[in-house]
């Protein structure tokens, strides 16, 4: 089955930005399908032309009947069979048909609900509703609904979901587990059974509606420091900040998960929404798992200190030789290892085997520096940014990286002159590219990098071709690119450096 990360790479030429907020949205919307009782369908543009639109994602509701039984990820509609996703791009404004769509034999009211980042409306969410099964309105679903259109509005706004704040959306409450909405001024004006009953676990015997929930949730938590933490973060959602999940136990004994939304739709206050669960027993079940992420931890702080070692061995004994060569190999080799280290220590801290890139090649490049012949004055800088990436990858990532700025450090600036190496990410839905741009004396006329025996070359290729799948190219510096020539540099002969660059392109979808 294909992610959605893979069909926007088939589909559409949308930057990573634009991706990862898709990835936002879809990570929120089971919240939006439940309190709509309906289906949710992610339509873009399709790349080869914008009065089609290709289906990328879909939800069904928890809440209420399905509009959508089969999948419909990968159907492509025109603009004449689906006209309101147009409009709705164009116009970015939810659209609504007047009259009910008729599909399989099912009634269903569609509506198109434009995505907006920044400036730029980047796809169409559709929310089509089951009408077959009438519907009682009740002050449940009146609420629910209310709710819905909020957080409608504040997608085509562009308010929601907000990236500056991991919400841990994916371990957070959901609308099933317990519901609670607050106006403007904090006070209760809906409480969904659920909900109730998690502040019946927590102590609170009374009903819900009419009271000021920041202080009643600060009087029902054991910890005072708990206590003054989830009220803060409910406050903050009914001042129309982004709100996060927050843990806590309670008065009796009980655990219980509050998430916190803000609502201001068309940038006017309209309350806040707290989701609410009881999380007791699960919190049991969770204690079981610990020790084993504490083993996998310790297993990789132990192979970090064990790699620590081997380098600190390898440092020692190449203060004790006499020979350059060797000399210059040991101290290779203690890069080399040290940077794996570097890897496992990250992993050593992680809670899911991913790595934060940017901040270990802020630790990683500095050592590649260090290693540098004393005379050749260069300076490495990065532009873009790695993300978070698997362990897998990690490693040899970071090898490949570090080799190909040390290989350019040693060759390109012979003769102590002055450079620079400049690291240039950049990263889409499909590809991971990494250029390693220097502006120093550039490649002999006859290099082929099939031919090359350089020992930094042939782990970098080996890494990238066996591990990461990808390719690496070595050429000639692109004449538009001014990211290395705030330093001058020559070839030696007092002619302007043509420079190199190295280019490494790594899949990050299987398609690819």
């Amino acid at each position: 089955m294909s992610t959605l990360v893979e069909l926007l790479a088939d589909h559409t030429g949308l930057p990573g930005e634009s991706v990862d907020h898709l990835q936002r949205v879809v990570a929120e919307w089971q919240l939006l399908a439940d309190l709509s009782f309906s289906d949710f369908l992610m339509w873009v543009p399709v790349e080869e032309g914008a009065d089609e639109f290709v289906c990328v994602a879909q939800v069904r509701p928890t809440t209420g009947p399905t509009a959508h039984p089969e999948d419909v990820v990968g159907t492509r509609f025109t603009s004449d069979e689906h006209p309101q996703l147009c409009r709705a791009m164009r116009e970015v404004r939810i659209c609504r048909e007047e009259e009910p769509h008729w599909y399989r034999d099912l009634p269903m009211r569609r509506e198109a609900i434009p995505v907006r980042l920044g400036d730029s409306v980047i796809a169409v969410l559709s929310r089509e509703t089951n009408l077959a099964t009438p519907r009682v309105p009740s002050p449940m679903e009146i609420a629910y609904l209310g709710s819905a259109a909020d957080l409608c509005q504040m997608i085509t706004d562009g308010t929601f979901p907000c990236p500056e704040v991991d919400t841990g959306v994916h371990t957070s409450p959901r609308v099933g587990d317990g519901l609670v909405r607050v106006d403007q001024s904090g006070t209760v004006v809906f409480a969904s059974p659920n909900g109730q009953s998690a502040y019946h676990r927590m102590g609170y015997e009374s009903d819900l509606v009419g009271t000021r929930l920041v202080p009643l949730t600060r009087s029902l938590v054991r910890d005072p420091f708990d206590a003054a933490d989830v009220a803060h973060h409910i406050q903050d959602a009914i001042d129309g900040k982004p709100g996060t999940r927050t843990e806590v136990e309670t008065l009796p004994g009980a655990v219980v998960l509050f998430r916190a939304l803000p609502l201001r739709p068309a940038g006017r206050a309209a309350g806040a929404l707290i989701l609410v669960r009881d999380v007791t027993e699960v919190k049991r079940l969770d204690r079981a798992l610990l020790s084993k992420d504490a083993t996998i931890r310790e297993i990789h702080h132990r192979v970090k200190n064990n790699l620590q070692t081997v380098a600190a061995l390898l440092r020692l004994q190449s203060r004790r030789t006499q020979s350059t060569e060797a000399k210059q190999a040991l101290t290779e080799s203690v890069r080399r290892v040290s940077s794996i280290a570097m890897v496992h220590e990250a992993l050593s801290m992680s809670v899911d085997e991913r790595v934060d890139l940017d901040s270990l090649f802020d630790k990683v490049l500095p050592m590649v520096g260090e290693v540098a012949t004393a005379e050749a004055q260069v300076r490495v800088s990065r532009t873009g940014s790695f993300g978070e990436v698997a362990a897998e990858i990690a490693t040899p990532l970071v090898m490949v990286v570090a080799e190909l700025v040390q290989n350019a450090v040693e060759h390109a600036f012979s003769g102590g002159r002055q450079g620079q190496v400049n690291i240039v990410v950049e990263r889409s839905a499909r590809w991971l590219d990494v250029f390693v741009r220097d502006n120093g004396k550039g490649l002999p006329p006859d290099f082929s990098l099939d031919r090359a025996d350089g020992l930094g070359l042939q782990i970098a290729r080996t890494l990238v071709e066996s591990e990461l799948r990808g390719s690496l190219t070595l050429r000639g510096r692109p004449e538009d690119d001014e990211a290395v020539d705030d330093v001058s540099a020559d070839n030696g002969n007092g002619e302007k450096a043509s420079g190199t660059e190295a280019a490494v392109r790594i899949p990050l979808s299987r398609r690819s």
